[in-house]
């Protein structure tokens, strides 16, 4: 197949390569075919716009996990991406929170987000999410599927994450911490929750500290998750949250030969 390149503008053309991600690209088993794309490309463009792509690549560089959180390994990927494409089915070994699970999918697209991949697939005529790093083994079959006509997948994503984050389970917390402190809380929480969370009025608090209500994902996390702050927070509501961080705290204590 060969085509010519007529009318690309020279920010057209740098974006192309900046959208070009050899990462993602290779788990997917396609890190060689875009690199020679990519050079194609480069070799078919003029000489101006073909230096102007050369230093975008030069200066810009996707990195898409967040600190400290290496990229998950989803060895079975490739295989995924294959049956994405050709419309095949795929058998797989799901792991699940308590056990394995055997599962045959109808792959409708993958998804990077944060540095993990999703699998989005069709299962019993439903469209459902499974993370690509419990997917023990996978193997295509002969059988194609017919992909849906009217399936979009970033709809679908937009839509199935704001769910998620809509309905994921919460638990209402009030804590007091030092000023200097709030920082330290929401790395512990999380973005969303402190940008959501709402400043109390505490005149009266007895060391000057902050009051906060906010609202905290996955409750039964969360003493696990705020005990972190050591001496920097304390529970005030509600009680149950504030005695399971004491029985933490003790805990520590305990286990480093020391009774309190």
């Amino acid at each position: 197949y060969r085509t010519r390149l007529t009318g690309l503008t020279t920010d057209e053309a740098s974006s192309i390569f900046l959208a070009g991600v050899p990462g993602p690209a290779a788990e997917l088993g396609l890190g060689a075919v875009l690199a020679t794309a990519q050079l194609k490309l480069l070799a078919a463009l003029p000489a101006e716009l073909r230096a102007r792509a050369g230093r975008i690549r030069e200066r810009f560089h996707l990195d898409a996990p967040g600190w400290f959180k290496g990229a998950e390994e989803a060895p079975h990927l490739s295989t995924v991406a294959q049956a994405v494409w050709n419309q095949r089915r795929l058998q797989i070994r799901y792991r699940r929170a308590e056990d394995t699970a055997e599962r045959l999918l109808e792959p409708l697209g993958v998804v990077l987000k944060s540095g993990v991949w999703y699998v989005v697939a069709a299962r019993d005529g439903e469209v459902r999410t499974y993370r690509a790093s419990r997917i023990e083994s996978a193997e295509l079959t002969d059988e194609r599927f017919e992909r849906p006509a009217d399936f979009d997948l970033a709809e679908y994503w937009t839509e199935s994450t704001a769910a998620y984050e809509r309905d994921m389970p919460r638990l209402e917390v009030v804590v007091r911490v030092p000023g200097n402190r709030v920082e330290l809380l929401e790395t512990l929480v999380g973005g969303s929750a402190m940008r959501a969370a709402e400043t109390l009025d505490a005149p009266d608090d007895p060391d000057g500290w902050t009051h906060i209500r906010l609202l905290i994902d996955w409750p039964e996390d969360a003493a696990a998750r705020l005990v972190g702050m050591g001496p920097y927070m304390e529970v005030l509501e509600p009680v149950e949250l504030r005695n399971q961080v004491l029985e933490l705290a003790r805990g520590s204590l305990a286990r480093h030969g020391i009774t309190a």
